[in-house]
């Protein structure tokens, strides 16, 4: 597989020298650019038939429920879709329950913080530094008393 990187990565760091993150494709454009040009010796730019075969390529199933998490095939690649926090918890318990892999979260690590979450909401707080305004004195004023 050919690695596909901006024309003049290599010499400034931000287009990524140094940076993996930086590297990315962008199309060359200039007039006289040789990688536009395709001429010998350059990098190649990016073109149809780079790409893998497709049952070369691995299929990716989106979850967004529990009848999702049913329908997964052995060799598949799990994602996590965008779905509130209550029922991510439900889809984490039931696929740490099956033991499947998910591509963007670890499972265990969430459920845990989830549930150090779920303590400090409950009213189980650690220690914390006092504000300022905890620090002020409440001043109360006195009724006065009638003077006869």
């Amino acid at each position: 597989m050919v690695s596909f990187v901006r024309r003049t990565w290599h010499k400034y760091s931000k287009l990524g020298r140094g940076r993996k993150k930086k590297q990315v494709w962008r199309k060359p454009t200039g007039r006289h650019n040789k990688m536009r040009e395709e001429r010998n010796g350059v990098p190649a730019i990016v073109k149809i038939g780079y790409g893998e075969k497709a049952a070369d390529r691995e299929t990716i199933r989106v979850i967004r429920n529990l009848r999702d998490i049913e329908k997964i095939v052995k060799n598949e690649v799990i994602v996590l879709g965008k779905v509130g926090k209550r029922k991510k918890i439900e889809l984490a318990e039931e696929l740490k329950r099956r033991k499947i892999q998910v591509q963007n979260i670890n499972v265990v690590k969430f459920l845990k913080s989830e549930k150090v979450m779920a303590g400090k909401r409950a009213g189980q707080k650690t220690e914390t530094k006092p504000s300022k305004e905890d620090g002020k004195k409440n001043v109360q004023i006195k009724p006065e008393k009638d003077k006869k």
